[in-house]
Order: C-alpha cells, then structure tokens, then sequence
C-alpha cells in the first residue's frame, strides 16, 4: 500500500528546530522525515479489530508540529516509530476480524484514534478509561499493540494518510448517509473543539474571546454556537478567509490578531472593553477584558495575550496544542484570580440532557451544522502531492480554506 511514513532523523530534527520556523520551506522539503512508501498493510492485532481504507484524511496542527519539529519532545516517549501519520479521517470498513460485531465490511466511519485499555485489550481498565477518558489512558506503553497515544503515533495501526489503516472496533462511528464526506473528515477536530468549548460555561450577556481562526479555533465558534451559548463572541483572526468563516459560524465582532503590541491591542481593547495600561518596561497590562478566552493557537505569544485579556475571575481554556512557550508572564493569571483549562482530545462531555460521549455529540451537530463545516475545507490533494499538501497547510491565506486533507480512493 502507498502511505505516509514518518521516521526520526536527530539531525533532520535539528535542522528543523533551528531553522523551520524561519525557513518554511524545509518543513516540505527532502529534509523533512516523511516520505510516500509502498508499505504491507497493517495486520489485525486481536479478532476485534477492523481494516478500513480512508476516503479523505485531514492534516492536523500536531501532523504540522511533528513535521516542522515545532512540537514537545515530552510525547516522544509514548510514540513508536516509524509511523503512518494521519489521525482525521473519513473512510470504508474493508475487512473485519471474526470477533467484530459494532460494524460491517462497506460501513462508512469516522475514527476515533485515542488508543486506550478497549484498544489495547487491558482489563481491567485504568482508572481514565473507566470513566470514558480514554485518551487519558495510563496504559499507552502496554497491551496488543506497540506504545502510542493514538493512531498516527503508533508503528502498529497504520494511519490516514494512506490506503489502509487498522482500528479497535470500539474506535470507530458508522456515518449518517447524509452527513457528506467533507463534513465528516471534520468530526475529530470539531470533537476535539467540543472538548473546549464545554470546558466553560458562560453566562448570555458575557463576551468570549476565541484566539486564532484556524480550523480549531473556527470549530470552537461552531461548537460554542451549537451547544447553545448566548454570549458575545469576539474572535482574533489573521486572513480574510478566517474572519468569512468567524462570522458564518456566528461570531458577533472580528480583532486583528496581527500587527503590532500597541496597535492590536488598542483593537482588542475596544472590541473587550479592556483598559490598556503602559508599564515603563515591558507589554501593557490590561484590566478588564472577556469573561472566557479560548486559546487556539497555543503559541508563546497566544498564550501571553490571553491571559492578559481574560477579565479578572475568568476562564482561559488552552485548546490549541502548545509547543514550548517562552516568554509568557503568567502574573495575570495570578493576580486576575483566573481560572485555567486544558482541553485535549475528548471525552464524556456534561449536557443539559445529560452525559454523553464528543464524538456522539459532534456527530449529532454534523447533521445540522455539516453543510456549513464543509466549506472550511479545500480541494483534496493526493497522497503523491504531499509535499504540497503540506505546503498549503502551512500556508492556508494562499488557498483560503481552513483544513487541507488528502484524497484516497475517492
């Protein structure tokens, strides 16, 4: 089978920690440690284990991170290489082990890549996975496949962005028919925003800060939006694409998430009603500011911002995946009593109508919300024009989409 493998190189790692941020282009270039190989296909680890062929596969901001050597090594200890990346996807059941009864050969299902004790074949299961959290699993080092938190980080699984993968049946969710493709490459990450944005509960009346307009931080307003919070949504945005998708998904006042410190947070500060105070050194103080902020950038500069605009007593909710920050003045934290989240992967979520699994959730929102998610995704490239897939997801103004995937077998 074709597929996308990732191999660690330490020195191409330390040609792209030193230079990647600087020089993009080597992020898709032959230095990078991926490549298109023919590979054999995954085996069945356990009869309860299913084959599927994905039909589209979506880049994530921790593919870009992994790749542009961006990212923490503190995961590389729960990884096995070398892997297939890819962990957003929608795809076909094309084979099923004999103990299999969840689905069938020809179902059409999103994935749900969190390897957890189900997965593992760990009974009993650890205290995470008792309570649904598998993606909080303690046992990601053990059981019927090799260390990994998740498939696209696991030698064993394969992954999306290739012609077969392989799933613990209890990892994937049969798609409503009319739920179309390009909605559904979608329900991973809008589960993963779902994650967030129930992290916080905010009052009609109150003002909410979203921090970046990329695909999670678009997916935050919608699933904000689609779990019925009132409040007022001012969202930062660079790109003309992202301010049409902020404010399609129910966003009520766009700020400039460029420029520089005065000027930006001058525009912040009149759409938050924030007071900005100038220090003799250093970035301004704010007082005042929105009652939630959603971080979904997770940069150095995202995270410093935030927690300046966040009024005294709020909520800050990092849902973006952070690299290393430096620089952050965590002092606002303290002294504006906030309160801080983290938001990772998914799990059982508090409803009005009670308990209920993200993926359940983000798959019912789909049949509403589906046809308008669709459009933050751009034209498909094949597995063979990698390198500018990649490209374009790390430049999304160019093309204007939020979420660029991979087409197999379409």
């Amino acid at each position: 089978m074709k597929a996308l493998e990732f191999r660690r190189s330490i020195p191409r790692y330390a040609i792209l920690k030193l230079f990647g941020s600087r020089f993009r282009r080597l992020c898709t270039s032959g230095i990078a440690p991926l490549a298109l190989r023919d590979l054999p296909e995954p085996g069945f680890p356990t009869a309860h284990w299913v084959r599927i062929r994905p039909r589209l596969a979506g880049i994530c901001g921790s593919d870009l991170a992994t790749l542009c050597a961006k990212g923490s090594t503190y995961l590389a200890p729960v990884t096995s290489l070398p892997f297939v990346m890819g962990h957003e996807l929608v795809g076909t059941i094309t084979e099923v082990g004999g103990a299999v009864s969840r689905v069938r050969v020809g179902d059409r299902v999103v994935l749900h890549p969190a390897l957890g004790c189900a997965a593992r074949g760990i009974e009993p299961a650890c205290a995470a996975c008792r309570e649904g959290r598998d993606a909080l699993c303690r046992n990601v080092l053990r059981g019927d496949v090799s260390k990994g938190i998740q498939i696209g980080y696991c030698r064993d699984t394969g992954g999306g962005f290739s012609e077969s993968l392989v799933a613990h049946e209890s990892q994937v969710y049969v798609v409503p028919s009319e739920i179309e493709d390009r909605a559904a490459v979608l329900v991973e990450p809008l589960a993963c925003a779902l994650h967030g944005a129930l992290r916080a509960s905010v009052p009609a009346g109150e003002t909410v800060l979203v921090i970046g307009a990329g695909a999670i931080g678009l997916l935050t307003v919608a699933a904000l939006r689609a779990t019925g919070c009132a409040a007022r949504i001012v969202v930062a945005a660079k790109y003309d694409h992202q301010r049409r998708g902020a404010m399609m998904l129910g966003a009520d006042a766009l700020v400039d998430a460029r420029g520089a410190v005065s000027a930006r947070y001058a525009n912040w500060a009149g759409a938050l009603d924030a007071e900005v105070l100038k220090p003799e050194l250093g970035k301004p103080a704010v007082l005042g500011g929105a009652a939630t902020t959603f971080d979904c950038v997770a940069s150095s500069d995202s995270i410093d911002d935030g927690l300046r605009f966040t009024r005294s007593g709020g909520t800050f909710v990092l849902v973006g995946m952070p690299g290393i920050p430096r620089g952050v003045d965590w002092t606002p934290m303290w002294f504006k009593e906030l309160t801080v989240h983290a938001a990772y992967a998914y799990g059982p979520e508090r409803l009005a109508d009670g308990r209920r699994q993200t993926f359940d959730v983000a798959i019912d929102l789909m049949q509403t919300w589906g046809p308008k998610l669709a459009t933050l995704v751009g034209e498909p490239f094949a597995l063979r024009d990698y390198r500018a897939a990649f490209e374009a997801a790390l430049n999304t103004s160019r093309r204007g989409s939020a979420k660029t995937v991979f087409a197999i077998d379409l």
